[in-house]
């Protein structure tokens, strides 16, 4: 009895709260969970219709990010080695001492040395959105008693890759703080918010601090350089201007331009559009509506015509490459729990995206991007569509079964 005792006694903290066995089942639990169907089902929002968790549901998400991050560390990178060859200048700071310390240096015309230094403006912004959003992400786990889930993991992503690459690190923790508790948590946390917690932290800084994340000298990583966007030139000169800057459709295809960090690249965005529709993680109704919005309300414009606006001769064509629509439309618009529901609803949140991120770039001078507030402005009107949805389906099948 003494040796089973004993033995007892070894083996107890194994099963205690962080023991060893614990810590095991949690990690098989996180890759099950992954590898094959959780036998759990949802009874509370985000209502996931699949056979799917929410855990993997967040990792597709990262995943269909990665080409988008990868691009965001190439081109910062080469923004700003090509800025600073232009220039004839050195790069100061803990950045370029570092990168000549590690004798990597500043070719524009390498791929490791542009990967390297985009990579050094990725990190503290993304490690600042981290550490602070997840902070408030477990203080109101805390309060609540609830587990801290894997959705400010995707936020944090997104959050990250729509701010200029030399954004201050101070104005950082405060978009996503106002992100996740005025955009999220006040409303109950994941799956009860009706915007986007990146975007709302993303529109507060555009509003607060309007100089630090628009302009012509925030999107190269250089001080002192100043690079307009071809979107900027766009709605100063048209085409025009965007083909004097030295921009082809090509490029800005790849993503070879100023912006911010992960929006730029259009192929690197249907990229992970593909894996998200292949998974059915994102709604394939609500890019393509998206698509057809922006396209439609273009070919309007471009029928008006205009001899004061610019921006109204521009093709969709063009739309689709510039600024941030390409990233909004596959990884914004497509967030589950802010977006509609219903399969007509989410049409008819796509149209509304589409047409309202044109009608802003062209009649509105104010706000060169359009994509990110019409996509706020679409979310605060997705359960009213789907409620309107909902309605005229009980309407019609009311008529179908002859009762009024």
């Amino acid at each position: 009895m003494a040796g089973l005792r004993r033995h007892l006694e070894r083996i107890q903290p194994m099963f205690a709260k962080g023991g060893r066995l614990e810590r095991y089942f949690a990690v098989y639990e996180m890759v099950d969970s992954f590898l094959y169907t959780s036998p759990d089902t949802t009874r509370t929002a985000p209502h996931v219709r699949d056979g799917i968790d929410l855990k993997r549901l967040m990792i597709y998400v990262v995943i269909a990010l990665i080409p988008c991050i990868l691009w965001s560390w190439f081109n910062t990178g080469y923004q700003a080695n090509l800025a600073l060859a232009q220039m004839g200048a050195v790069k100061e700071g803990w950045r370029g001492e570092l990168l000549a310390a590690l004798n990597i240096g500043f070719d524009s015309g390498r791929i490791f040395a542009n990967m390297a230094h985009g990579f050094l403006y990725f990190l503290p912004l993304y490690l600042t959105t981290l550490i602070v959003g997840g902070l408030w992400e477990v203080l109101f786990a805390t309060v609540r008693n609830k587990q801290v889930n894997e959705g400010f993991l995707v936020t944090s992503m997104l959050f990250t890759l729509t701010l200029p690459p030399a954004m201050p690190l101070w104005m950082v923790a405060l978009g996503i703080s106002f992100g996740v508790v005025i955009g999220k948590e006040i409303f109950g946390g994941t799956g009860k918010n009706f915007l986007n917690p990146a975007l709302t932290g993303r529109a507060f800084l555009y509003f607060a601090y309007p100089a630090a994340i628009s302009g012509d000298q925030v999107w190269v990583a250089v001080d002192g350089y100043s690079g307009a966007t071809p979107l900027s030139l766009g709605a100063i000169g048209g085409m025009e201007a965007i083909a004097n800057g030295g921009y082809t459709w090509w490029n800005a295809f790849i993503g070879l331009m100023p912006g911010s960090l992960g929006e730029t690249s259009t192929l690197a965005c249907l990229i992970g559009a593909a894996f998200l529709i292949y998974t059915r993680v994102g709604s394939w109704r609500i890019i393509l509506g998206v698509f057809l919005g922006m396209v439609g309300t273009t070919l309007l414009f471009n029928a008006v015509g205009s001899d004061t606006n610019p921006m109204m001769a521009m093709p969709w064509h063009w739309h689709l490459v510039l600024g941030g629509f390409a990233f909004g439309m596959v990884f914004m618009a497509t967030d589950p729990v802010s977006a509609a529901m219903t399969t007509a609803g989410r049409w008819v949140f796509g149209l509304l995206i589409g047409a309202m991120t044109v009608l802003i770039r062209v009649a509105n001078p104010a706000f060169p991007e359009g994509i990110m507030l019409a996509i706020l402005f679409a979310n605060i009107f997705a359960p009213l569509i789907d409620h309107a949805v909902i309605q005229l389906n009980i309407r019609r099948r009311l008529r179908r079964h002859g009762r009024s």
